[in-house]
């Protein structure tokens, strides 16, 4: 069901576009506008010829029907720009018959694999005449041992292996060709990446005959970027490379080897620009250290460190200079990020759900002890810190993980601001940033790019996503939510010097 003011949004939004974004799409009269037009004035042959049958004078041979522009000629200028209008209000009702679907490519290049050889590939859905392209990289965690790739292969052979991969996937989100469900780049290239390498989007190992897989996520994104540009890329205005968890943390890893790449083939003019969601992840201490026998308890940092070697891991070659190849550092985005070229719009839960995993902190069962809940909120200053620099960004205190690419993105608010908006914002911002890292226009009054929740708790944000409780199901309010966590709502208004009922009713609406 589409929330309540999402059609105003939608609509609000392409008007936007038109006005701010015209330079993206090929000029009014190239062949989606001129047959729009022909479409138009077909119509109104038709209707009338329709009336004329209606009238009982049934046509037996088809007729033609001069178009007799007399009583506009004196202002034909003026009647020729309501045809071109009317045709653009025509042309997204007709979009909606079109496939919406992305298919299945295999990439030529098949020396390029996922973790067991099968070939690697991508899913994509053009939009002739669009000069937008949007390149989604998924996400999946990883493996950084024989032991963690072999139990990966037996529980989670989707994310190593293409053998069973559906010919086509319908996108959602920020991938959702619906303008009521992606207000600002429904009508973009869009393009889906298969997560199949396990290395964060790093790797460049082969299969061998010594090694039982590959780790090749680095070249998959490079082989999948030249095949684009046989497919229009080669004209494109922008690139967004994309991506949630892993992904979002491959993105940091390789928007700017992305744009070196375009550039070594001539396409400089090409914009690229870099959208991490939830792949912003800490390197600090765990809540409770445990061996580092399986993927979800070791520390990311000691993770990281085995996969480098590993998968044979590449990273920003700045980033590796600031740390003096201590490549591992590069992984994590407060780290990265000040190094990189390209500009980068991060989107990150300030309570990651994914970062209190691999921290052990676990959320279920029973109520948190008090050092959990004092870890939790100490998670969320730290994310603060680390995204204060961060030129464009939007973090919500929820407790989730992953977001764009959900049905309910457009739902989330940060400030008075949704995160399509946000997006927008700084879409435009850039609009002629050129492809570099350096300082972006000023948005528009009223368009904000650096949006951070300031509430201290786990979903303090009324717009966070629902929580279900996991025995029954049921909807949790954030109150019953807190008090799961173990937050002892007298004891706090005490601390805070306030009655508990105040307290109640600040937590009930976000304050």
């Amino acid at each position: 069901m589409i929330p309540r003011g999402t059609q105003t949004l939608a609509v609000i939004g392409a008007q936007e576009d038109r006005r701010s974004l015209q330079d993206d799409y090929e000029p009014l009269w190239t062949h989606r506008s001129t047959e729009m037009i022909r479409v138009l004035l077909v119509l109104l042959v038709l209707g009338s010829a329709g009336g004329r049958r209606a009238r009982g004078q049934r046509a037996q041979t088809p007729e033609s029907f001069p178009l007799d522009f007399t009583a506009v000629e004196g202002n034909m200028e003026s009647f020729m720009t309501q045809v071109k209008n009317l045709a653009q209000s025509l042309y997204p009702c007709s979009t909606q018959k079109l496939d919406q679907e992305m298919k299945l490519r295999f990439l030529r290049n098949s020396s390029v694999t996922c973790n067991d050889g099968s070939p690697a590939g991508y899913y994509i859905k053009e939009s002739r005449g669009s000069r937008r392209w949007l390149m989604f990289l998924e996400g999946g965690w990883y493996c950084f041992s024989k032991h963690t790739c072999d139990s990966r292969y037996e529980t989670m052979r989707r994310l190593m292996s293409s053998s069973k991969w559906p010919p086509a996937r319908t996108g959602t989100g920020i991938l959702s060709s619906q303008p009521e469900e992606n207000p600002h780049w429904w009508n973009a290239n869009t393009v889906f990446v298969p997560y199949c390498s396990s290395d964060v989007w790093s790797g460049s190992r082969a299969k061998t005959d010594q090694s039982d897989y590959a780790f090749m996520g680095s070249q998959i994104i490079q082989e999948v970027v030249k095949e684009l540009v046989t497919k229009g890329l080669d004209g494109a205005k922008v690139l967004l490379l994309a991506g949630s968890s892993a992904g979002g943390t491959g993105v940091l890893l390789n928007v700017d080897r992305v744009s070196e790449l375009l550039e070594d083939l001539g396409l400089g003019s090409v914009q690229v620009r870099g959208l991490v969601d939830s792949g912003w992840f800490l390197d600090h201490k765990q809540y409770r250290w445990t061996d580092c026998i399986d993927t979800i308890s070791c520390a990311p940092t000691e993770a990281i460190k085995r996969g480098v070697g590993f998968w044979s891991s590449v990273v920003p070659e700045r980033c590796s200079r600031v740390y003096h190849g201590e490549d591992w550092n590069c992984f994590f985005g407060y780290k990265v990020q000040p190094t990189l070229k390209r500009p980068v719009f991060v989107v990150q839960w300030l309570f990651d759900e994914a970062q209190l995993m691999v921290d052990n902190v676990h959320l279920t069962g029973q109520p948190v002890q008090e050092g959990q809940w004092r870890y939790i909120q100490n998670l969320g200053s730290e994310l603060r810190n680390t995204l204060k620099s961060v030129p464009a960004m939007f973090a919500p205190a929820c407790l989730s993980h992953e977001i764009i690419t959900r049905s309910y993105w457009m739902d989330i608010h940060v400030k008075g601001t949704s995160l399509p908006r946000a997006l927008q914002c700084w879409d435009r911002s850039l609009r002629h940033h050129g492809n570099s890292s350096g300082i972006a226009q000023a948005p528009p009054r009223g368009c904000p790019l650096h949006l951070i929740d300031s509430c201290p708790w786990p979903h303090c944000n009324p717009t966070c996503p629902s929580i279900r409780e996991q025995l029954t199901g049921q909807e949790m309010s954030v109150i019953q939510f807190l008090t799961h966590l173990g937050f002892d709502v007298q004891r706090v208004a005490q601390q805070q010097g306030m009655e508990p009922h105040k307290l109640l009713g600040m937590l009930s609406n976000g304050s």
